[in-house]
């Protein structure tokens, strides 16, 4: 393209793309350099520790950042002072990318954490966040609407729901996800057993998962990686040995092939998503999903079209959606995903807000305090 951007992507200090243990923001980040750069981008990653890029991206430079993983704040008490460890990797990602952000048109931000939030307005690179996680903390929450109040064009979300958590004084910037779908094969078949996918933590509700399993005397087929040993350990132990199939963590290419083959998956959130990637990805398969009508989930799913959504917490009717599961045309899921959450669509969506976030017009709302 005639006028493509110089964009510098931050990535999650959470841990290395690959470890698994950023979450939905490895996939969000990794779906999002391949549609930028099939737009004829230049793109720049940084990244912690021994993190590549997608092989099939090997035109984008990669800068690597050494240090300590930093603390998520999704597991941090509502009140909890702002922590950096030291030897921090957080701190070295935004070296680097405050030097190299000086020769570029944006940097954008995949990391929810208060120092990048805070830097925007004080530094030269234009800082852009994508803002990954709903409300969680005070800190957090007011360095999102400071931010906002200074210039609200800096920041989009994935979904209304997760904007809603915060205190923003215009309507926000939704960019949604996107998904490289040549990675996912659209399979037809109406039998097979249940799914679940994600990190394996409190928050998730996999307990209510297991649960609707144990009542329907089935297997649950369990993806993703084990954050909480224990309450794994407790999951389990709740329900009839042999409910819970373990699989683990698995790149993409592995996971679709065995999600596909399930007839629905079970989204069963206990806080406010900001998306929901495993939604999209049982989607994309032709797999109708099952999920709590709360946060990103409620926002993505069509009910009676793409899935069934059920009041949160109520896992009765959990189990009850699950006997409707052969009504939804998996087709239609497919095409849902095709329409809406692409990584062509994705890379639009974040092209159209950056451009709209360095154009001249008055976003300037108050100064940042």
């Amino acid at each position: 393209m005639n006028n493509s951007l110089n964009l510098i992507l931050v990535s999650t200090p959470i841990g290395h793309l690959g470890s698994g243990r950023g979450g939905g923001v490895e996939l969000t980040l990794t779906s999002l350099l391949r549609g930028l750069a099939s737009r004829g981008h230049r793109i720049t990653l940084i990244a912690p520790g021994e993190s590549v890029v997608p092989e099939d991206c090997s035109n984008i430079t990669l800068h690597r950042a050494q240090g300590i993983d930093q603390p998520s704040w999704q597991h941090a008490d509502a009140e909890a002072s702002i922590q950096i460890p030291c030897e921090g990797v957080l701190p070295r990602l935004w070296d680097l990318a405050l030097s190299l952000g000086e020769e570029a048109d944006a940097v954008i931000n995949f990391s929810y954490d208060w120092l990048p939030l805070w830097l925007t307005p004080h530094v030269k690179p234009s800082l852009f966040h994508l803002v990954s996680m709903g409300s969680v903390s005070r800190a957090m929450d007011d360095a999102v609407s400071q931010l906002a109040r200074w210039d609200q064009r800096r920041m989009s979300f994935h979904t209304h729901r997760q904007a809603s958590d915060f205190s923003l004084p215009h309507q926000p910037t939704v960019v949604g996800n996107g998904f490289d779908l040549s990675g996912y094969e659209l399979k037809l078949n109406t039998v097979g057993p249940l799914g679940w996918a994600g990190r394996v933590a409190p928050e998730k509700g996999l307990e209510d998962a297991a649960s609707v399993a144990a009542s329907l005397r089935e297997t649950l087929l369990v993806w993703g990686l084990v954050e909480d040993a224990r309450y794994a350990e407790a999951v389990e132990a709740a329900v009839p040995p042999g409910t819970i199939q373990w699989l683990g963590f698995k790149p993409t290419q592995l996971l679709q092939k065995e999600l596909g083959c399930c007839r629905a998956l079970l989204n069963t959130p206990k806080w406010n998503e900001a998306y929901g990637n495993v939604v999209v990805e049982a989607m994309a398969c032709g797999v109708p999903v099952v999920a709590y009508d709360r946060g990103g989930p409620g926002e993505l799913i069509q009910n009676g079209v793409t899935g069934w959504l059920v009041a949160p917490d109520d896992v009765e009717a959990l189990a009850v959606a699950c006997g409707k599961v052969e009504k939804i045309d998996r087709r239609g899921c497919r095409h849902w995903v095709e329409q809406f959450a692409s990584h062509e669509v994705f890379a639009r969506r974040v092209e159209n807000w950056v451009r709209q976030g360095l154009s001249s017009g008055d976003g300037t709302i108050s100064p940042c305090r």
